[in-house]
């Protein structure tokens, strides 16, 4: 695991856009695992601005995205296919034909997820997954408890991870108690990680993945076995280590 110690938010993002474009330009057609969440904002915003500057072009990028709430429609503003198209998708190059979220409100999610993970295989596996870390250690939505070998499947939210999320709806009541996620077997049979953290409230958590002991009680940990994991993580998401 590489740890890239930054300064803040905006050096975490700054760095985490230095490594994707490395990438993006490196590969012929890169496959690409993105996540949503306020961590990754800045990182999308810079990635429009290289593409704007002509640094970048995402005509043979191909994109997974990590999950979906269950129930939304693409249309909702709260859903995560939502919240990619405004952030980043409408922005660049990219054909939507090669975008790829799971459809939280398919009628039935149990194929929906099977053919997700045979779409992530037909565009031969995941180059570099982007990841963010919940404050219980959460990846994807991949809550405590979850068995390493999970594949794509549909989850149910900790009280936790609903809570944290309540922010972006207008009340606790309004947050879905599901998604569709991407599962840890799927997640680190990704070639290349690049996991970014920032601020106080992930302290706990930074710290607990860098003990290093491996326990299904705390997703993020498996990531410890992979070969290839590069962390950007700023001096207050380090504060408890």
């Amino acid at each position: 695991m590489n740890i890239m110690r930054v300064r803040d938010y905006n050096q975490m993002s700054e760095k985490a856009t230095e490594f994707l474009v490395n990438r993006i330009n490196s590969l012929e057609n890169p496959v690409l695992g993105l996540a949503t969440g306020s961590t990754t904002e800045g990182l999308y915003q810079r990635l429009i601005e290289k593409y704007s500057q002509g640094e970048i072009s995402f005509k043979h990028v191909t994109t997974f995205n990590l999950d979906e709430y269950v129930g939304l429609e693409q249309s909702d503003p709260k859903s995560y296919y939502y919240f990619m198209n405004e952030r980043l998708f409408r922005h660049v190059d990219i054909s939507m034909d090669r975008v790829h979220i799971p459809n939280g409100a398919a009628s039935d999610l149990k194929k929906e997820c099977e053919a997700y993970e045979n779409a992530i295989a037909q565009a031969g596996g995941v180059d570099v997954q982007v990841l963010g870390i919940g404050a219980n250690g959460h990846i994807g939505f991949n809550e405590p408890g979850t068995p390493f070998s999970s594949k794509t499947d549909v989850v149910d939210l900790d009280k936790s991870t609903i809570q944290a999320n309540a922010r972006f709806f207008n009340s606790i009541e309004e947050v879905p108690t599901q998604a569709v996620s991407m599962g840890i077997e799927t997640i680190m049979n990704s070639k290349e990680i690049l996991l970014v953290v920032s601020g106080d409230t992930k302290a706990d958590a930074m710290a607990k993945l860098l003990e290093g002991e491996i326990s299904e009680d705390f997703p993020a940990s498996i990531l410890n076995k992979h070969d290839s994991v590069t962390v950007i993580v700023d001096e207050a998401a380090l504060a408890g280590s």
